[in-house]
């Protein structure tokens, strides 16, 4: 029945809002609709006709094949309008959360085997932001939404360096702590802040102000405690 496949598009969709990566492109689902509504297309194109011919032939056509055909006409065109509002929608959503995860400035994976579970989760269960899209595997994404992605990117570095003073991805909410107590997980190298410097070595322990150490936790550095 029309209007099936399109209604399993919003189904995934409705699931993708709930998470905090962005899963698969339904490449195969999204090809469907289309044909759907092409097909749909030219049945609109062969009831104008029919139309056209019975109101040529007004004298043989009973005003039960006029209403018929109308009736035909209406149900398919209202089909074709549902089917592309759907796939705009589920396009929408996916180009929200490509929006969002740009704004935390986090790197997306760009292979996910060679990412460690344990960075991953860190990511998701211990950043600041909660109900946000944390995750970003570029291989779920099709072609024009990597180059969505790339040039969003782009245009939010150039926007940011007008403001090289403030931290425009930072956390909205008041923080409830100053310092906190965080765990490396992973080796990084020297980090210079405000109150002296560290360095990233794996399962050493500092006890840092939070503001510091965001990004780290984001990248899957640091882990709070």
């Amino acid at each position: 029945m029309y209007g099936d496949v399109a209604n399993k598009l919003i189904l995934d969709a409705k699931r993708t809002s709930n998470l905090s990566e962005i899963p698969l492109y339904q490449s195969d689902l999204v090809k469907d609709i289309l044909k759907e509504i092409s097909d749909l297309n030219n049945d609109v194109e062969y009831l104008e006709e029919q139309e056209q011919l019975l109101r040529e032939d007004g004298e043989n056509t009973t005003e039960e094949e006029t209403k018929i055909n109308q009736c035909q006409l209406f149900v398919t065109h209202l089909s074709m309008r549902r089917n592309k509002r759907c796939l705009l929608a589920y396009e929408k959503l996916r180009a929200d959360k490509i929006d969002e995860f740009s704004w935390l400035n986090l790197d997306p994976i760009t292979d996910s085997t060679k990412e460690s579970s344990r960075t991953r989760n860190n990511i998701s269960d211990n950043s600041i932001y909660t109900n946000y899209t944390t995750q970003l595997a570029l291989d779920n994404l099709s072609h024009p939404e990597q180059e969505y992605f790339k040039n969003y990117q782009d245009l939010l570095l150039e926007y940011k360096s007008n403001f090289a003073d403030i931290d425009l991805s930072g956390n909205l909410e008041p923080p409830t702590i100053i310092f906190i107590d965080v765990r490396v997980l992973k080796n990084g190298g020297e980090v210079q802040t405000e109150y002296g410097s560290f360095n990233l070595i794996k399962d050493s322990q500092f006890y840092v102000r939070k503001s510091d150490v965001e990004r780290l936790i984001q990248q899957g550095y640091l882990e709070e405690l």
